[in-house]
């Protein structure tokens, strides 16, 4: 019988680095309660109609990329593509219309989208989302854009830049629409396939092509700015004086649009790294006619998510620190079968007093069990044996120095807890 592995474009993330992403989860986790956002923990699965009326059934993710099944209750469901969706449903469903607005949530959790695996890329992969839903103000951006840019900030990550631009509302938006396909049906024949057929559905869809044949046709693409109406170009002016005023460095990019039906007015994303190897860390902007797609009232939202694989990925590239590495306080050394009761009974009372402990149980000699402890990152041994058993002690060895020394086992816990103290100050 062959051995089973995880599915193509799925991973397990391993104690090497899963210290890691609890760090990044730790960094956003502080700077969101420095922002006065709450954490919110969603289904990982939704109806799928959700995401169909919400992000749009012309978009790729919903055409292409979601994983849909029926539940035994003949019912479509679909593992969440995306958090935005639900983070609105949420709101709607537990009526936090009545709550002071705005009401501002976070949330991290796996994500799924059926695409081909690549690089930082995975058909299962983790995103932080942060939403602002109830206020239309132009200053909910600003302070949206400003929380991911502190959030990078802290994670040590280099050269931060802001792409901003302005998708429109339903409004204006036709008529950009219209500008767009007229300019790219004057020029089809040099757009990639993918982008033809979107010429008809969704041609700002183009300007978002990575290839390089359509990209130098998008260079000279009609800039959205002069199609705006009059709200969307205030909302605008007013989103870029406020990121002025917080001394944000940010760039115009026409060529800036959201993937997502739901988006409105601003959009923008976050690079990070030197010039020529920017990577884009963040992606977000406002949704302010995403809840009456779904059902519900009016409910004005801007909102960011961020791929964590993505986030590590520029991390290590620009080698940016992510704390210590865990490591445990104790490594219980027992020297003969009698010494293990006494270690476990120690190692209990660490455990039980804040002390991180650890210890062998597979009786092996006192050299593979010191080698264990120095692969566990131990600061301290503690070695029983027969002779510390008859006298009432405990050999405590500093793994760093190599001194050691015999404590009283009765006072072992308060002497371990002196030694340790004495190190990290």
């Amino acid at each position: 019988m062959s051995e089973i592995s995880a599915p193509k474009g799925v991973r397990d993330i391993l104690p090497e680095e899963s210290w890691k992403w609890a760090y990044v989860f730790r960094v956003f986790r502080e700077t969101a309660e420095d922002f006065g956002y709450s954490e919110v923990h969603l289904p990982i699965f939704e109806h799928t109609e959700l995401f169909a009326r919400g992000i749009g059934d012309t978009t790729d993710v919903v055409e292409k990329e979601m994983y849909t099944f029926l539940d035994k209750g003949e019912r479509s469901i679909t593992l969440r593509p995306e958090a935005t969706a639900s983070m609105v449903r949420s709101y709607l469903e537990h009526r936090m219309g009545a709550l002071p607005q705005p009401v501002k949530m976070w949330c991290t959790g796996p994500m799924f989208r059926y695409e081909r695996p690549q690089k930082g890329r995975f058909r299962q992969f983790w995103q932080v989302d942060f939403e602002s839903l109830g206020s239309p103000h132009p200053y909910a951006d600003v302070e949206i854009i400003s929380l991911s840019l502190e959030a990078f900030r802290r994670l040590g990550l280099s050269h931060l830049e802001v792409l901003i631009n302005s998708v429109g509302c339903p409004e204006c938006r036709p008529a950009y629409r219209k500008t767009l396909s007229d300019y790219f049906s004057s020029r089809i024949d040099e757009l990639c396939e993918t982008c033809r057929s979107r010429l008809e559905r969704n041609p700002l869809r183009i300007l978002d092509c990575k290839r390089e044949s359509c990209r130098s046709v998008t260079e000279d693409a009609p800039a959205v700015y002069e199609s705006l109406c009059g709200e969307c170009r205030d909302h605008f002016d007013m989103v870029r004086a406020g990121l002025d005023g917080t001394g944000t460095p940010y760039r115009l990019d026409k060529r800036l649009v959201r993937g997502l039906d739901y988006y409105t007015k601003t959009a923008y994303e976050v690079l990070s790294g030197a010039l020529g190897s920017q990577n884009a860390v963040c992606g977000g902007g406002r949704y302010d006619n995403l809840a009456e797609a779904i059902g519900g009232p009016h409910v004005p939202g801007v909102g960011f998510a961020a791929g964590v694989d993505r986030i590590l990925m520029v991390m290590e590239q620009q080698e940016c620190s992510f704390g210590t590495e865990p490591s445990i306080d104790v490594y219980g050394v027992a020297l003969d079968r009698d010494s293990r009761a006494g270690i476990l009974h120690i190692l209990d009372l660490f455990r039980r007093n804040g002390i991180s402990a650890d210890m062998d149980f597979g009786g092996r000699s006192m050299k593979a069990q010191m080698k264990s402890a120095s692969a566990r990152k131990a600061r301290l041994a503690c070695i029983l044996g027969e002779s510390e058993l008859e006298r009432g002690t405990v050999t405590v060895k500093d793994l760093d120095s190599g001194e050691q020394k015999e404590i009283s086992a009765d006072s072992i816990v308060e002497e371990v807890q002196k030694i340790l103290s004495a190190v990290k100050d």
